[in-house]
């Protein structure tokens, strides 16, 4: 895919920027997305309460998109508009071993999610396990690719999505508490587990990068909009309440060879997963972090001198009300290399008139 996108008719600019971004050359630099209000939600909080759902027609969902990002499309901000495969976001990679895939809504982003209830009830049965692409979980993930792509089409990307592997897969297999007890009482199991893992969600990501068409040599990215290179999304949430040391035993392998096998990738981290930083900067082929914020801890943007600090020249992406980010920029205390996610902006105007300051701005 190549030229403008009708959805962003800047686009071929906005990558221009990004990529001095994820290639470390705009240290001195801020980037900024604006979230503003959206009549494509309406309709869908309509259709949907916070609970669970049925698997959605995905040509229903493309026009959730399309409506959703075309009322976007007067931003004149470092957003791509992209799609994103939130039904595929987690219970695929169980289903597709023959899990039973459960569905949420998720009314105040237009995501219908997916997991699924532990699939063993001991190691005993891991051997039964087998990974066919005849299983109706990858005839469907393959089709809602095929109408996404369609739909997409010159308007906006489709972004990649979560990967689910190493600890998180064996989550799938035997649940949080035996995963983490196995680690320690059946290490030979988890690490079955996830060689598994690894095959399983290659085979995933490959059939997204040969399905969706790169941009301008790229990703779109829901985390960082896009990024040069095939890259994956990745995801170390089963260690941010474990040890450093206990990601380096067993998390740090899965996500390199991950790396490798793509052209590197993006993770992000929770707030109780801060402690991390530091190792996680070290992988090879990361090319940037996500820094979230959840209820018990500092938001990211309160404690961002620090985070930025510690991440060395690695960029960082965080969540910022608009008053806060409106205030930091007018007193220039936002740190550069990052890209600032600002909710709550008033409108498509006011978010454009902010963006000049925004590409004149040096740290």
């Amino acid at each position: 895919m190549a030229g403008a996108l009708i959805y962003k008719p800047n686009a071929g600019a906005i990558v221009q920027r990004l990529d001095r971004l994820y290639r470390r050359a705009a240290q001195d630099q801020i980037f900024a997305s604006f979230e503003i209000p959206i009549t494509a939600l309406i309709g869908f909080r309509k259709e949907y309460s916070d609970t669970f759902c049925d698997y959605p027609d995905p040509h229903q969902r493309i026009l959730f998109w399309d409506e959703l990002l075309r009322e976007r499309s007067a931003l004149e901000d470092d957003s791509v508009p992209s799609a994103y495969l939130s039904e595929f976001d987690q219970g695929l990679y169980g289903g597709l071993v023959g899990g039973e895939v459960r569905f949420m809504a998720h009314p105040e982003n237009g995501w219908i999610s997916s997991m699924v209830p532990p699939l063993l009830k001991s190691w005993s049965e891991f051997d039964s396990l087998s990974f066919e692409q005849s299983t109706p979980w990858w005839e469907l993930y393959r089709r809602q690719l095929a109408i996404f792509s369609e739909g997409a089409e010159g308007k906006f990307g489709i972004s990649h999505f979560i990967l689910i592997d190493s600890l998180n897969f064996a989550f799938e297999l035997v649940g949080a508490t035996n995963t983490y007890l196995s680690a320690i009482e059946d290490p030979v199991s988890v690490r079955k587990a996830i060689g598994f893992a690894f095959d399983l969600n290659v085979a995933v990501q490959a059939a997204f990068f040969e399905k969706v068409p790169a941009y301008q040599g790229g990703t779109f990215s829901n985390m960082v909009q896009w990024i040069p290179g095939r890259i994956v999304s990745e995801s170390v949430d089963p260690f941010h309440m474990t040890s450093v040391d206990f990601f380096e035993q067993w998390g740090r392998e899965p996500v390199q060879r991950m790396f490798d096998r793509f052209d590197g990738g993006v993770l992000h981290l929770h707030g109780n997963g801060r402690h991390l930083l530091e190792a996680v900067c070290t992988l090879r082929g990361l090319k940037a972090i996500l820094l979230g914020d959840d209820r018990g801890f500092l938001p990211a943007i309160e404690a961002l001198p620090e985070l930025r600090s510690r991440a060395g020249d690695l960029p960082l992406v965080v969540h910022v009300d608009y008053p806060i980010f409106q205030d930091k920029l007018h007193k220039r205390k936002l740190p550069g290399g990052v890209f600032y996610k600002v909710q709550n902006a008033p409108d498509p105007n006011t978010a454009n008139r902010l963006m000049d300051a925004v590409r004149d701005y040096r740290s």
